[in-house]
């Protein structure tokens, strides 16, 4: 089968398109043959040897695949040849199939295409669990997004608006606020053109927002934080700009503001069940229209440079896919 590896830590550009073994089911697994897979910003970091995780060589990039069960191993019961799924793996999703547990398995109904479903996993999982487990929300509170039309982002605003929030987009031009709000934000900032601090004072009635949601870091995070609202939460989701901030700690003693880490990969680890039960939540309400999952673009597998440079550069609105 056809696989895109990394052999050594690398730019997009010097990943390698390779034949390699089909994989074999061993007891409790399944393979999957994979329609489409998800790439996300930490793909980049992961082929530069800048993520946590760090694969033994060599690799392919691509945390979240869905395909259709192409065989079963032994004790598997729950899942037959021929069932639509979705899975995430962590890596090795940019390949034509892979072998992973049943139990990481779930199921999609016929009505939720496989880019759609791939699209699902990592950043409505990271935002619904950044939401409903370390936001501590209460309906009528204020959220506000950067990077409101990242994949990230995108997923924060659809989820926040469910949950009963009001959710204020923040990004850096006016096209990707306009498709932030037509994804659930009721208002918007500019952060190219306007203070973010003041904008998010401004917008948030005066007293700051009560949830900041940052998968940007960088310069905005500060000036985020320095908005917030008495007792808000501070949510550290990623470093899309590059830079890690260092925030100054007397910022959380005058807000009287909590700063919370979302580190999805873990938590998932440490609470399998509640990560299934949110991401067959997740699935049903994609299927029932309830969240978008939208496609920016996709990408044959022979284009992944291209792909993970498109995420790169910042240009993505909503998820970037290959087709193996």
């Amino acid at each position: 089968m056809k696989a895109i590896l990394c052999s050594q830590y690398c730019q997009p550009d010097d990943l390698v398109l390779a034949d390699v073994p089909d994989p074999v089911a061993e007891p409790g697994q399944a393979v999957i043959a994979i329609k489409a897979a998800a790439l996300n910003f930490f793909d980049i970091l992961m082929i530069q040897g800048k993520y946590q995780i760090k694969p033994p060589f060599p690799f392919s990039p691509a945390a979240e695949v869905a395909g259709v069960i192409e065989s079963v191993g032994a004790g598997v019961t729950d899942l037959k040849v021929g069932d639509r799924v979705v899975a995430s793996c962590g890596h090795n999703g940019a390949r034509e199939k892979i072998a992973l547990p049943a139990n990481s398995i779930v199921k999609i109904p016929d009505n939720l295409d496989f880019d759609r479903a791939a699209g699902i996993i990592i950043i409505y999982g990271t935002a619904l669990h950044a939401l409903e487990d370390r936001a501590s929300p209460k309906p009528g509170e204020t959220l506000a997004v950067l990077g409101a039309a990242g994949g990230t982002g995108l997923a924060a605003c659809e989820l926040g608006k469910l949950m009963g929030l009001k959710v204020i987009a923040c990004a850096s031009s006016d096209e990707k606020l306009e498709f932030a709000k037509a994804h659930g934000a009721e208002l918007t900032l500019n952060y190219s053109k306007e203070d973010l601090k003041e904008g998010l004072r401004r917008l948030a009635g005066g007293k700051g927002a009560d949830i900041i949601f940052d998968p940007v870091g960088g310069t905005y995070a500060e000036a985020a934080l320095r908005s917030i609202a008495w007792e808000g939460r501070f949510l550290v989701i990623g470093f899309a700009a590059g830079d890690i901030p260092k925030m100054p700690l007397n910022l959380a003693l005058l807000k009287g503001c909590d700063i919370r880490g979302v580190f999805w990969g873990a938590w998932t680890r440490v609470n399998p069940e509640k990560n299934r039960a949110n991401l067959e939540k997740l699935v049903k309400w994609t299927a029932e229209g309830k969240i978008s999952s939208h496609v920016d673009r996709t990408f044959p597998l022979a284009q992944t440079a291209d792909a993970l440079k498109v995420l790169a550069g910042r240009k993505a609105m909503g998820k970037v896919i290959l087709h193996p």
